[in-house]
């Protein structure tokens, strides 16, 4: 996974350049005249005129939002190839959003989009990798024209062997030159990594070397594309044995990036998830086998729906703090994993230009409040809810350092956006309250008591957060009884009829 920078680190400003406007703009009138719209008449100018409109800024957003202008293009990577395809797929809904409120689509072709999506995400893409290709070839052209003083046999066919042909490239004016790989696949001989050909497994060694000196070509050096455990001993045997025979040094890229582990800093975030000990049963309901489903389904309704007020809430986040726009944490999910939790961004950067830190009560205007109290910073969640790493409603995520003294039970099923707890309290409540809560909705999940969440979550939108004194003692109660042994949990009224009879084993500190 890769980890975004942190807000406070990078405040840059959006920039766009000529060629993805002008293919903002020309995409959506291309799609049209793809797809002969019926709107393409002199009688239409106002509509077309609308579409292109609608279709442009949506870009322009998906744009900024994914800064797709950001990627140096001698480096493209597949991160970036992903970033361009959110660009794409988030000016596709907002267009399809605005557009079915606005027009309903009246005189659009309802493949137009689509086609739009192709013509968008295939020049962006292809202009990239052009750039890509000059800059390498400025690159080379630049490079003092040599033969390679050192010949690099590489052993083993991996990530490493990739970044380190990569490397022995960048710095090309070494006069190194990787000739051959080797590799115990023999599926993998005859294909080739980075223009070099793999000849076979590392028992051919001895006899590469040779066929190499008949054709002038002395080998200087061989490179293990990984530690010493990554070979068989009995090959990495016969492969000193070579070495030391042919006088040629011996490499492991493996222990390039061998750094020693330190202890963790002092005041470093350290997962509390207990790895150990005795064990006691939950059952889950029937209902957490088909929850993701309906909620997959709800978050990408809602998603469509509150377009508008995603506009509103990044326009004002945009307004009021700049860029970036969304804020992110690493958070504790679904069986102790970690993932990533997005809002839009209400504070202000925790530093001046000075280097000076800002005070908390400085940093959050009456914007930021405003996104807070009404929860429209939680909307980036949504997404998160598509990709599965939380649910409409379930336990609160916390921070690795905010877990409870026994958080096993909350991390059987995942997170939510709204849960029992916050509709009970939420920030009234201690980090212990909020675990008590949150395992007595996990032992009784049902449908009903899902909707019946949402609906109170709507209203502490309003009052604001009340503390349930009489919710949190029957949490108390069915957590005493539970671990006393007199009862189980037992799931919601709507799935008592047919309990599951399968018991998920909880590990419990010592």
């Amino acid at each position: 996974m890769r980890v975004r920078s942190p807000s406070s680190r990078a405040g840059l400003a959006v920039q766009f350049s000529l060629f993805d406007i002008v293919l903002a703009a020309v995409a959506p009138l291309l799609a049209l005249y793809l797809r002969n719209a019926p709107i393409l008449t002199p009688n239409g100018v106002d509509q077309v005129a609308t579409y292109v409109a609608i279709t442009f800024v949506s870009s322009l957003i998906g744009f900024a939002l994914f800064r797709v202008n950001g990627a140096l293009p001698g480096y493209l990577s597949v991160n970036d190839a992903l970033d361009l395809a959110k660009a794409v797929l988030t000016a596709e809904l907002l267009t399809c959003a605005i557009m079915f409120s606005m027009t309903r689509f009246d005189g659009v072709p309802r493949s137009a989009p689509a086609i739009h999506a192709l013509i968008l995400g295939g020049g962006l893409f292809a202009m990239r990798v052009l750039a890509h290709i000059a800059d390498k070839n400025r690159k080379l052209s630049s490079r003092p024209r040599q033969s390679a003083s050192e010949h690099i046999i590489v052993i083993g066919l991996n990530d490493l062997a990739g970044l380190f042909l990569n490397l022995i490239d960048a710095v090309g004016s070494g006069g190194r030159s990787v000739v051959g790989l080797l590799d115990e696949n023999p599926r993998l001989v005859g294909r080739t990594l980075a223009g070099v050909p793999v000849f076979g497994p590392p028992e051919h060694l001895d006899s590469l070397i040779d066929e190499f000196a008949v054709h002038g070509v002395g080998i200087d050096r061989v490179v293990v594309a990984g530690d010493a455990e990554m070979l068989p001993a009995a090959v990495l045997d016969g492969v000193r044995r070579i070495c030391v025979r042919r006088e040629l040094p011996l490499a492991f890229v493996g222990d390039f990036f061998n750094l020693p582990p330190g202890a963790p800093a002092e005041g470093a975030v350290v997962s509390r998830v207990p790895q150990s000990a005795a064990a006691y049963s939950i059952p889950l309901a029937r209902y957490f086998r088909w929850k993701r489903s309906v909620e997959m389904l709800l978050a990408s309704l809602l998603i469509l729906g509150l377009t508008p007020v995603w506009l509103l809430g990044g326009l004002l986040a945009a307004i009021d703090v700049g860029s970036p726009i969304l804020f992110w944490q690493r958070r504790i999910g679904l069986g102790g994993h970690p993932f990533q939790l997005y809002k839009i961004r209400t504070l202000h950067f925790s530093m001046d230009r000075s280097g000076r830190a800002i005070p908390e009560e400085r940093r959050l205007s009456w914007v930021g409040r405003f996104l807070r109290q009404t929860r429209i910073d939680e909307l980036p969640q949504l997404l998160s809810v598509m990709v599965g790493d939380m649910s409409l409603v379930g336990p609160r995520p916390l921070l690795p350092r905010d877990q409870p003294a026994d958080p096993s039970v909350r991390l059987m099923v995942r997170p939510g956006i709204t849960g029992w707890a916050q509709v009970n309290g939420g920030s009234l409540l201690t980090a212990d309250e909020k675990e008590v809560l949150d395992a007595w909705y996990v032992g009784h999940a049902s449908a009903w008591l899902d909707l019946r969440v949402m609906a109170m979550t709507m209203r502490s939108l309003i009052r604001g957060d009340r503390r349930s004194e009489e919710a949190l003692a029957e949490a108390r109660r069915q957590r005493e009884a539970t671990e006393l042994g007199r009862v189980r949990f037992t799931p919601g009224s709507a799935d008592r009829a047919g309990q599951d009879d399968r018991r998920a084993s909880v590990a419990r500190p010592a």
